[in-house]
């Protein structure tokens, strides 16, 4: 019973295994794809980007929401070029960041695909007692 065991721990080990690899290659591509989204920005200075754009929406606002909000003005062409620069210049950190995550998902899913390969391994290989 222990080698039937043994290869069901084995074969989930795989699986996992093979799991950790589609989603470090999936980290990858969805890096990559970013990165291509936003060339004229590197990666590197995707944060440097972002505050700069934040910063300079914030001031655009506190100049024009009070009348914006008073209904006696309408947002400016900057005022809706910045904001918009600001989502998605935040959507983009944000699809780094997951890809980051994702990558990390399958390194860890690598090691622990690795670890219960051995450990099946070793219950199949164990003898009867």
């Amino acid at each position: 019973m222990k080698r039937f065991y043994g290869i069901i721990v084995a074969l989930i080990g795989v699986a996992i295994l093979v799991m950790g690899i589609v989603f470090a290659l999936q980290a990858n591509t969805g890096k990559k794809t970013v990165a291509d989204e936003i060339s004229p920005i590197a990666l590197s200075g995707l944060n440097a980007k972002y505050d700069t754009v934040k910063a300079a929406q914030e001031a655009q606002a506190a100049k024009e929401e009070p009348g914006i909000q008073a209904g006696q003005a309408a947002p400016s062409v900057m005022y809706n070029y910045l904001s918009s620069q600001r989502a998605l210049l935040g959507s983009a950190k944000s699809n780094v960041a997951l890809s980051g995550f994702v990558m990390m998902s399958g390194t860890v899913d690598i090691v622990l695909g690795i670890g219960l390969m051995l450990i099946g391994l070793a219950l199949y290989m164990k003898p009867a007692a």
